[in-house]
């Protein structure tokens, strides 16, 4: 009777085996569901704005909450408005940022990358390829890609005015605003060559360069100011509006009646007293007026204030008296600017205001543009390297994307002065790049050289969505790229405006080389982040 209940005691701990088995296969799972959760969520949003790459790609209308209308097709500017609440899709948005501050070009490119690398890793990964694999093959492969384009690019000379402007222009042709590209990509080239030194400069600070936006006019009006421009008027009653030779102070302390602190209060309670109060507050104000005038000072700029008025009606009559021209309320975060441009010292307090801290200049004067006023100060003396440029448009859309258009275009010109090679666009570099890594990936074995025929086949995506975005037949079009490439002629692309593939660098279609070199390193890395995430962990307030 024994003997089988001892042959049947096993039974109940083979259950708990199997069902310890079972739960085993479904912790298995979880990342792999993640993983594809995590590559569909970025490539919904790659997708998004796929149709907006190249000059015949469309635009997108972006409607805030408040019922403010954006019509734009600017890859950064596009996903910044975007909602999202995937992780991993607000990746995208962080990679196309990324882009934007390292380059400033380029960034629907990198997210239509970023998506054609993680549909091409998701097919790696239905094969069984391990994740940790593929991201190792990726960044080697967006190494050798670096390599690639370098070999590809064309030295190009800050004395070369032609080449910026045809490397400008390129930029400028996929934008809203691409019938005035001639006259923005002047003004970007012209605006970075005036805030550096061609000789050492690296780098390119774009706070330098001061974009004042002017509703009127048309995008041709534009013109770089040989000057200093303030967006405020005039503000003293009865001043001048005119001052020849002006000596420029800048304050930052307030030419107003002093205020108690917020939970103090004085009480006045006899007309004796009141009269006192207000002799005094006259005679406060006449004393720094006094010796604002001692100084030799003509032209006051005064930081604006939160806490009182930086300057009070009695202070504006008595520098009215003293023909000091006033300029209020300059912005803090312009004060840094406004030093560099007039070569002046803000002063914090009335004792530090003395001659030698005031700046020198030809001519101050209030000028017209559009509805409003504007004061401009030219022939500066010892002037720092910065520019101002003054930017108009028919309507608030069109100058908005001016703007971003602008932005772009000067950034384009950065990154010729950090690295200066130029290369072809149209899709040529991306098709190159596609043979040479097939071609490579042929002396690689095993899981890499599967790995890097994926990345190579990925990069196919740029060229195929240009012709799509322009009309073309894209297969048709992409196979009788790769078959010029496959001759030989490495500078082959997509001319979208014939219709066909041409020599693209007789086109004068080019961009800088840091543009695409940056594009195709954070798309492999931003992927590879994208791929080691195997969980998602939520966290309880």
């Amino acid at each position: 009777m024994t003997q089988p209940a001892a042959a049947k005691a096993p039974a109940p701990a083979r259950a708990m085996g199997s069902s310890n088995q079972h739960s085993a296969f479904k912790d298995k799972t979880k990342p792999a569901e993640i993983r594809a959760s995590s590559i569909t969520a970025a490539k919904a949003v790659a997708d998004a704005v796929r149709t907006s790459l190249g000059p015949k790609g469309m635009d997108k209308m972006i409607q805030e909450p408040k019922g403010d209308v954006t019509i734009t097709n600017d890859g950064a500017t596009i996903l910044q408005q975007m909602k999202l609440a995937h992780p991993a899709a607000k990746m995208l948005v962080e990679l196309s940022k990324a882009q934007d501050a390292e380059a400033g070009d380029g960034t629907t490119s990198v997210v239509i990358l970023a998506g054609a690398l993680l549909d091409a890793s998701a097919k790696l990964l239905s094969r069984g390829i391990h994740p940790t694999a593929i991201s190792e093959s990726f960044l080697r492969a967006g190494e050798k890609c670096s390599e690639i384009l370098t070999d590809m690019a064309t030295p190009v000379d800050l004395s070369d005015r032609e080449s910026l402007l045809k490397s400008a222009s390129t930029s400028l042709n996929s934008k809203v605003v691409h019938q005035h590209a001639g006259t923005l990509a002047a003004t970007s080239v012209d605006a970075v060559l005036k805030v550096i030194d061609p000789a050492k400069d690296t780098n390119v600070d774009l706070k330098d360069i001061k974009i004042m936006k002017k509703l009127g006019g048309v995008v041709e009006d534009t013109e770089l100011i040989d000057g200093v421009l303030f967006d405020q008027r005039s503000s003293s009653f009865g001043g001048p509006t005119r001052v020849d030779k002006p000596k420029i102070g800048l304050i930052q302390f307030c030419i107003s009646p002093p205020k108690t602190d917020m939970d103090n209060q004085v009480v006045v309670s006899d007309y004796a007293a009141m009269d006192r109060v207000l002799r005094e507050e006259r005679q406060y104000l006449l004393n720094i007026v006094k010796q604002i005038k001692k100084s030799g000072c003509n032209v006051l700029l005064v930081q604006k204030s939160i806490l009182r008025d930086a300057v009070s009606d009695l202070a504006h009559h008595f520098l009215a008296k003293m023909k000091i021209m006033v300029i209020k309320d300059i912005e803090r975060e312009d004060i840094e600017y406004v030093c560099k441009s007039l070569n002046v010292r803000p002063a914090a307090s009335l004792d530090h205001f003395t001659a030698d801290t005031l700046a020198t200049a030809e001519l101050a004067e209030e000028i017209q543009t559009g509805s409003s006023k504007m004061v401009k100060i030219t022939g500066v003396q010892n002037r720092g390297r910065t520019v101002n440029v003054l930017l108009r448009g028919s309507n608030k859309l069109v100058l908005e994307e001016a703007d971003r258009s602008l932005h772009d275009a000067l950034c384009v010109i950065r990154c010729l002065v950090k690295k200066r090679a130029l290369i072809a666009g149209g899709g040529a570099p991306e098709m190159e790049m596609t043979l040479r890594l097939s071609e490579h990936s042929h002396t690689l074995t095993g899981v890499e050289a599967y790995c890097f025929r994926a990345f190579a086949d990925a990069l196919e995506i740029i060229p195929y969505t240009l012709a799509e975005n322009a009309g073309l037949n894209p297969i048709v079009t992409v196979t009788e790229l790769r078959n010029r490439h496959a001759k030989g002629e490495k500078n082959a692309g997509i001319n979208v405006r014939r219709g066909q593939i041409t020599n693209i660098l007789e086109e004068s279609v080019v961009q800088p080389l840091l543009v695409s070199v940056s594009a195709i390193t954070l798309a492999a890395e931003t992927v590879c982040s994208i791929l080691k995430i195997d969980d998602v962990i939520n966290v309880v307030n």
